[in-house]
């Protein structure tokens, strides 16, 4: 999710479900320890439980990035295995890390003896030419010795060779039963499945075999399912009962951003998924595009793009 789950991104999502617990967009190490802390870690307090994920290679730098994240405030420490981007391959993390999984449990060895906050590991069942039953296998189990509290496992390999980033999303076929497999042979350990979960109904099949579902790109692309996270899978009312509720209750956020310099496409990019198969959906993504990009562009712009879905709504009931 690099350059998507920003911090407004996750913002506008905790306005959907107190229960699910949002990550960031994987930061290196080099950018946590030497960047601009605040622009890249800051977040709102209302994100809670957020978890900063990391890429990197090396223990030291791992250990130091994950104490400044624990410092921030973050509830996890996160870290990536599985992106199959040519800059990670390149700066050696991400998926290829896969491939040297001694190394990635001295990452997490390190981590761990660095924070107190729980320690995690997201990966892909395997890369390239390995058999998934061995790979697998063999990291979960490294990492796990070296004190990892729960794996997030994206249920495709990542072709290094071969295949781009995009591909990689969509290509490699999903198997499912690989991670059912590694969570019996695992029961004690928290297995969480990602990959292809395409809405709630379908985080709910896993559930059944599993200890928990990510939704990535669903969530992204549309996030009104969200609404019904806490309901369907906590029996607890979402915090707000429809968009037009989410939208309201983040004005006060977009306010304040506004005025510290903030540009409104910036918040509003990541809005625009938020009404699906409702009249008025393609207006609404029109009028963000349009002149939410525009120099000084503000709330009234948001105000108006919500104002063509209600009307429209209104107009097909009256109809």
């Amino acid at each position: 999710m690099m350059d998507w789950s920003d911090r407004h991104c996750r913002v506008f999502h905790r306005l959907m479900s107190r229960r699910a617990r949002l990550y960031t967009e994987m930061l290196t190490t080099g950018a946590v320890i030497h960047g601009d802390r605040n622009r890249l870690l800051g977040f709102d307090a209302s994100e809670h439980p957020v978890a900063l994920q990391l890429g990197g290679s090396a223990p030291c730098e791992l250990a130091a990035a994950a104490t400044i994240g624990e410092d921030f405030g973050y509830d996890e420490i996160n870290l990536n295995v599985g992106c199959p981007s040519d800059r990670v391959k390149d700066g050696r993390f991400g998926a290829c890390l896969m491939a040297e999984p001694e190394l990635v449990a001295a990452c997490v060895a390190a981590i761990k003896r660095a924070v107190k906050v729980p320690v995690t590991v997201k990966c892909r069942i395997g890369i390239d030419n390995q058999d998934p039953e061995i790979a697998l296998d063999r990291l979960a189990r490294g990492v796990v010795a070296a004190g990892a509290d729960a794996l997030i496992v994206h249920a495709r390999k990542a072709w290094l060779n071969g295949l781009s980033p995009k591909e990689n999303r969509d290509i490699p076929p999903l198997d499912y039963d690989r991670i059912y497999r590694l969570k019996a042979a695992l029961p004690d350990v928290p297995i969480i499945i990602n990959g292809g979960i395409g809405g709630l109904e379908a985080a709910q099949a896993h559930l059944s075999r599993v200890d928990g579902a990510m939704l990535g790109r669903a969530a992204y692309q549309e996030p009104w399912r969200l609404l019904a996270v806490d309901p369907e899978l906590f029996g607890e009312p979402a915090p707000c009962a429809t968009m037009k509720d989410v939208f309201e209750a983040m004005m006060p956020y977009i306010s304040r951003e506004l005025s510290r310099g903030t540009r409104l496409h910036a918040i509003t990019r990541h809005l625009v998924g938020a009404y699906h198969a409702v009249p008025g959906a393609r207006a609404f993504r029109r009028h963000l595009a349009e002149h939410g990009v525009k120099p000084g562009a503000g709330l009234e712009v948001l105000r108006a793009a919500v104002a063509l879905v209600e009307d429209r709504a209104a107009a097909s009931i009256a109809a």
